[in-house]
């Protein structure tokens, strides 16, 4: 799993830190999302999805990466 997020669009809603704190967190001065994780391990692949579906601002991209 490869994640992306795009601070532009970020509204610092937070629900992404809920549900994937190992992944995300939020910078102090404005609520922006910060990425923790690029490549989280596997058993966050779930809260990262999750993270994904939930973000108002559609900002946190999720893609698989195939393991060869």
């Amino acid at each position: 799993m490869r994640v992306q997020i795009d601070q532009e669009k970020c509204c610092g809603a937070g629900s992404c830190v809920l549900s994937a704190p190992e992944v995300f967190d939020q910078r102090e001065e404005d609520g922006i999302v910060v990425l923790l994780d690029a490549a989280p391990p596997a058993e966050l692949h779930d809260a990262v999805r999750e993270a994904a579906a939930i973000c108002p601002a559609a900002a946190i991209t999720v893609e698989q990466v195939e393991r060869v």
